[in-house]
């Protein structure tokens, strides 16, 4: 295999893992005003939309895990969808099935033997199984590892803010960031799937919220603020609905890129699922940073 489309793969790998069900832009941040309350229609009080989202806040990361199920589109690179569950109690855990559905990454990925593959999370690395073609390429190994440490090394300040966000990020950072955003609204009552539910919305600035919301260092936020630039990431719109328990049951991401629109649609529901990932055996697992030094090796790229 390739130099070339081994890298092409794993990123598209990568890029699945962020664009997930529990993905948001923002990290650890949020805000400290609480918003008061203010009276309802029929007189009681009624919480206004950064108490409420506060407490939807608390709520969600307190469930510590849920089942995701999403579907994702980024111009004509990629379509796919996500259904598993994940918990983040104690580190992001978890297990998905990815399915490329459309774009040039399930072009890509069907060049590896499979257009669906499963994800799992761990505290220190994400591993994705790949198809038979891959792993013929690979002496005989069905999965990549992905370490976190290695994303930053490999990736820059790209790479900082991807190990950051992918050990942070939970399905309550979409409350969080809406909240670090400074522009919540209330858009009224709505039924999801069925449930009673309240939709709140805002518009975030993607490179601000990373500046707030992560640990990076300043040069390596003024790189990400350039590759954000550069990939004409500025702004999205965020739409949650919280219901009755407080809980985050539906998310919606949309924003631009160079590549095209992006919008993520996600439901989470049967929090405090029991959840289980396993550490894939040593003998069928390649090491991505490893695979990218030996096909750079081999092929002088």
């Amino acid at each position: 295999m390739k130099c070339t489309t081994l890298r092409r793969a794993g990123l598209s790998i990568v890029a699945a893992a962020l664009l997930t069900g529990v993905t948001a832009c923002g990290g650890s941040g949020g805000s400290d005003d609480s918003g008061g309350s203010e009276k309802g229609g029929d007189g009681s009080p009624r919480l206004s939309p950064v108490a409420a989202l506060l407490t939807a806040e608390k709520s969600t990361d307190g469930a510590d895990s849920a089942k995701v199920e999403s579907t994702t589109t980024m111009g004509s690179v990629m379509s796919m969808t996500a259904d598993g569950a994940l918990g983040w109690g104690d580190g992001l855990t978890g297990t998905l099935t990815i399915t490329y559905t459309g774009g040039t990454m399930a072009d890509t990925m069907r060049q590896m033997g499979t257009t669906s593959m499963e994800a799992r999370y761990l505290p220190d690395a994400y591993y994705a199984r790949m198809g038979d073609t891959f792993a013929e390429q690979a002496g005989g190994r069905h999965w990549i590892r992905y370490a976190y440490d290695d994303l930053e090394s490999l990736g820059g300040s790209s790479g900082a803010y991807l190990k950051d966000q992918m050990q942070n990020t939970t399905p309550n950072q979409s409350v969080k960031l809406l909240l670090a955003s400074g522009d919540v609204r209330e858009v009224g009552e709505e039924k999801v799937r069925g449930q009673r539910t309240t939709h709140y919305s805002g518009t975030v600035e993607v490179a601000d919220l990373a500046e707030k919301n992560s640990n990076l260092s300043q040069s390596q936020l003024d790189d990400l603020r350039k590759t954000l630039e550069q990939a004409g990431v500025t702004t999205e719109t965020v739409d949650i609905w919280v219901d009755d328990r407080d809980l985050l049951v539906k998310k919606v991401e949309k924003g631009e890129t160079t590549a095209g629109a992006y919008a993520q649609t996600a439901y989470y529901t049967d929090y405090g699922t029991e959840v289980s990932a396993e550490v894939p055996p040593a003998s069928d697992t390649a090491d991505f940073a490893e695979l990218v030094k030996q096909q750079g090796a081999g092929t002088g790229s």
